[in-house]
């Protein structure tokens, strides 16, 4: 920084006032003199190299971050640079008293004195150097206080020798910082009202202009404040500088007046005053050559800055230049976080998140530390579609109990974070080298990604030896699963899982692909299951059925299996899909509502209460737990009638639960044993309904056969009634019968014997 040079009055061809200055000194009792040579002569025996020690600074290449950490220590400096600014203009204050008023100069001098002798009592927040400053500013003030009632000539010569650079400094410099202050607070401001509309980008409706539109919106902005923020960093970095030469060069200028213009009588005393002072004056250059230096290496650090960090103003960089690293067990940056604020609406809030061992921190701009969002070991990340925002995820904690909803501002960032939380989760940060483990994880679940192709070319290399080869016990794979079971040779695996079968990570129901059989059966697919229990008049398929448990899973995967008579076969599909899902970088997982009940397992939509899928409980032929993670389980699907007539799939379904996979497996397992029951009852049922059938049948046909053995016997004894008045009345000769006698016909024979004996 340029500075105007300064011609410096001589007076030391002043002798009769030189003289008067000796007089005045002389008066004094000698321990006056003999103090300020003692001071003197301390001063000069202290290095003027390290008379001015370093000075900290605001980190320059910490800017782009904008973390709270630097935040927080640019509030330090802001307040040191209030403190420094009340200090100068106290001390301008005094200086402009001793230039104003000529017959009060002496006082002046004295409050000046006062002023510098109570520079130890402030306390600056950067006050490195407080004790070399303070020693020199009391060996400043004990002269001055001497040399107080010579003064008032001094007017002149103190406009230019000591006014001038704390008016400088004053209205120059620290108008400087308060501007630059300012401007940095509108980028700022600037900056976050950018990047909220950029964060309110839709993700659907997506406008290539609009998007262009914010985006260099965020990108003039961010740049603006990273150009501000540097220069204001740079500017206050300097004012520590700058404070010590605007307080020293005065008093320098101010001493050397009055020894030139009073000529000090004493020789011992002018020698120890001006040895004093040009090792003051040497520390000042010094500490200017060293600002000058700092100076230059801060510009060029802010040159090559922004040069290198001109990509990174963009708010999504591009990832080829910017590779994603899927290594790390720590991260921290800003992200938008999803707070409720009722039952349907939400607000965003954005603050700086960061990793701590197994924690998850976050930290409000201007706070002093952070605080626990949230555990997260063994905690479950996926990706989520929120309020129809971009690179949000969701952190749900082991417990099931908490979970939060986040947004990245880049692709880059949203994957970065989703890598670490996976990785944290399974406390690879405890081990000593947490990066090269994490390395070697997903290594592993790359090469655990495609076990089909290798194992059938060991089964065709190794066929010919099968007979003598001992069984090969399963290996581990660190990355997907864990140990498993240890009975499973390589050959075994293509039993279980088709090689090169695809796997499927979305949930859609076989109904609408191979299944046409299953859907008119169900008739469930995609019909709202009423919250409240309620039928709505028409009676619900579970209404009757005894148990009804539900359960809060993510699906992760399906694929076909060859086989569904061992648990290995759902073991080997777990490892197949995690392993896929962590090689194919997928994250995002489907969360429903488990049913289970006695006719079926349904997975449901938690929001709209839409079946999402319906699983006859017959069908489900095999279910287990993986044998580790007890959060992971599964079950296996047998259909007829798919794409081949006649031909028998079977399908194996992995979930993942809230550590509730061994309840959900019993509680299938139940259901199926209340189903077994229920059948055999419905069997004894229907086959006692068949019993009681026959014997009603036999009942009727008995009855019936009694009722016609009753008919013949009537008839008989009617045609016998008939046949005997015909034989009595003799040939040709009729007897008419009367209605009576015809009635008596029907009695018997004892009604005919009582009339044949009446008559």
């Amino acid at each position: 920084m340029r500075r105007r040079r300064r011609r410096r009055p001589d007076f030391r061809g002043g002798a009769g006032l030189g003289g008067r200055v000796v007089a005045v000194l002389t008066k004094g009792e000698g321990s006056s003199v003999g103090c300020t040579g003692g001071l003197v002569g301390a001063s000069a025996r202290r290095d003027p190299a390290t008379a001015m020690p370093g000075i900290d600074k605001l980190p320059i290449e910490e800017t782009l971050e904008d973390s709270p950490q630097t935040r927080s220590l640019l509030g330090v400096f802001e307040e040191d640079a209030a403190a420094i600014s009340s200090y100068i203009n106290q001390l301008y204050q005094a200086m402009r008293r001793i230039y104003d008023a000529q017959n009060e100069l002496s006082a002046a001098t004295h409050l000046t004195s006062k002023l510098l002798k109570e520079y130890e009592k402030q306390r600056f927040p950067l006050g490195g150097d407080d004790e070399v400053m303070s020693s020199t500013l009391q060996q400043f003030a004990k002269v001055i206080d001497e040399l107080s009632s010579c003064h008032a000539v001094l007017s002149t010569q103190l406009a230019d020798a000591m006014m001038f650079p704390i008016t400088q400094f004053k209205e120059r410099d620290l108008k400087e910082i308060l501007t630059l202050k300012e401007v940095f607070q509108i980028a700022s401001n600037d900056h976050d009202t950018a990047i909220n509309r950029y964060s309110r980008l839709s993700k659907r409706r997506e406008n290539e202009k609009v998007k262009y539109e914010v985006t260099e919106d965020v990108y003039t902005s961010k740049k603006k404040q990273h150009q501000t923020m540097m220069h204001y960093f740079c500017a206050l970095n300097t004012l520590q500088y700058k404070k010590k030469i605007a307080m020293l060069e005065p008093l320098l200028g101010y001493m050397q007046a009055q020894i030139s213009f009073f000529k000090m009588g004493s020789e011992n005393l002018t020698e120890q005053l001006e040895e004093f002072l040009t090792n003051i004056g040497t520390s000042v250059q010094n500490v200017r050559r060293e600002m000058d230096s700092e100076v230059e290496t801060m510009q060029q650090t802010i040159e090559d800055l922004e040069v290198a960090s001109d990509p990174l103003y963009l708010p999504d960089p591009d990832t080829t230049k910017f590779p994603v690293h899927r290594n790390l067990t720590r991260k921290a940056g800003y992200l938008n976080a999803r707070n409720k604020t009722g039952l349907v609406s939400s607000s965003w809030d954005r603050q700086f998140y960061f990793t701590q061992g197994g924690n998850l921190m976050s930290q409000a701009r201007g706070d002093v530390a952070g605080g626990l969002v949230m555990d997260i070991d063994n905690c479950s990340v996926m990706a989520v579609d929120c309020e129809d925002r971009r690179y949000c995820f969701q952190i749900t904690s082991f417990d099931g109990k908490k979970s939060s909803i986040l947004q990245a501002d880049s692709k880059k960032d949203y994957e970065e974070w989703i890598c670490t939380i996976n990785n944290i989760s399974k406390q690879i940060y405890l081990s000593e080298n947490p990066e090269e483990i994490a390395a070697r994880v997903n290594q592993s679940a790359l090469e655990a990604v495609t076990p089909s192709p290798s194992f059938q070319q060991r089964h065709e290399s190794m066929r010919p030896t099968i007979q003598s080869r001992p069984p090969t016990a399963r290996t581990n794979s660190s990355g997907s699963l864990g140990s498993e079971s240890a009975a499973l040779s390589a050959l075994s695996l293509d039993s279980l899982v088709a090689p090169d079968t695809p796997i499927q990570f979305d949930i859609i129901s076989p109904v609408s692909e191979d299944q046409p059989g299953q859907a008119k059966a169900s008739g469930q697919s995609g019909r709202r299951t009423n919250p409240f229990g309620e039928s709505g008049g028409k009676k619900s398929e579970t209404e009757d059925s005894i148990l009804h448990q539900l359960f809060i899973v993510r699906f992760l995967g399906s694929m076909e299996v060859k086989s569904d008579e061992s648990p290995d076969v759902v073991y080997e599909t777990m490892r197949q899909i995690l392993a896929a899902r962590a090689i194919h970088n997928i994250f995002r997982m489907t969360e429903s509502h488990l049913l289970v009940s006695c006719d079926c397992l349904k997975l449901i939509d938690p929001q709209t209460q839409v079946t999402r899928l319906r699983f006859p409980l017959p069908s489900v032929v095999l279910y287990a737990t993986h044998q580790e993670n007890k959060r992971l389980f599964g079950f296996v699907l047998r259909s007829s009638g798919g794409r081949v007539e006649s031909h028998t799939t079977s399908v194996c379904y992995i979930f993942e639960s809230n550590n509730e996979g061994e309840k959900i497996c019993d509680s299938v397992g139940l259901a199926k044993q209340i189903a077994f029951h229920a059948e055999l009852d419905r069997r004894a049922s229907e086959k006692q309904k068949e019993i009681d059938k026959v014997k009603e049948k036999q009942q009727k046909e008995l009855s019936k056969q009694k009722q016609i053995e009753k008919d013949l016997e009537e008839q008989s004894r009617l045609i016998a009634a008939s046949s005997r008045p015909s034989q009595s009345s003799g040939e040709g000769q009729f007897v008419l019968l009367s209605s009576s006698q015809s009635e008596d016909s029907d009695l018997g024979e004892d009604g005919k014997k009582k009339r044949e004996s009446e008559a």
